[in-house]
């Protein structure tokens, strides 16, 4: 698939993005490079090794890690110094403002799941609040 329609289906901004998280070059690739800039520009015959020519990388050889980086609208999760989990979240008001709420929990599934519900009850008070607003304008 192409970087852009992935960066789309991702919900990144740019395919900037995306490459920046998701691109990395082995040493594989390095080698390929400098024999190919080798034939293109000092035109020297240079043999193609037997990995080059057998190896082909797949996205199936892949195996994820899992990172710092979370899905937009899905918080952050991290531990403290103390040890504790810490959850938070971060929601742009009606007016354009940026409000930010933690929680803190013992365990990563407990603040995971303290951390869903808080991202509701957020998203829950700006429908309230652009509602109010609308409705404010209204009768104006």
């Amino acid at each position: 698939m192409d970087v852009k329609t992935l960066s789309t289906i991702i919900g990144h901004v740019s395919s900037a993005t995306t490459l920046n998280v998701y691109a990395h070059v082995t040493d594989d690739m390095q080698k390929q490079a400098a024999t190919k800039i080798d034939r293109g520009i000092g035109r020297a015959e240079t043999p193609i090794e037997s990995s080059q020519a057998t190896t082909s990388h797949t996205m199936t050889a892949f195996k994820a890690q899992r990172g710092k980086r979370r899905y937009w609208g899905s918080g952050y999760l991290g531990r403290t110094k103390g040890g504790r989990w810490n959850g938070r979240y971060t929601v742009t008001w009606p007016d354009g403002t940026k409000r930010t709420r933690d929680i803190y929990a013992d365990s990563e599934e407990e603040c995971e799941k303290l951390l869903a519900v808080m991202i509701t009850e957020m998203k829950t008070e700006v429908a309230a609040e652009r509602e109010r607003l609308r409705a404010e304008n209204r009768a104006s």
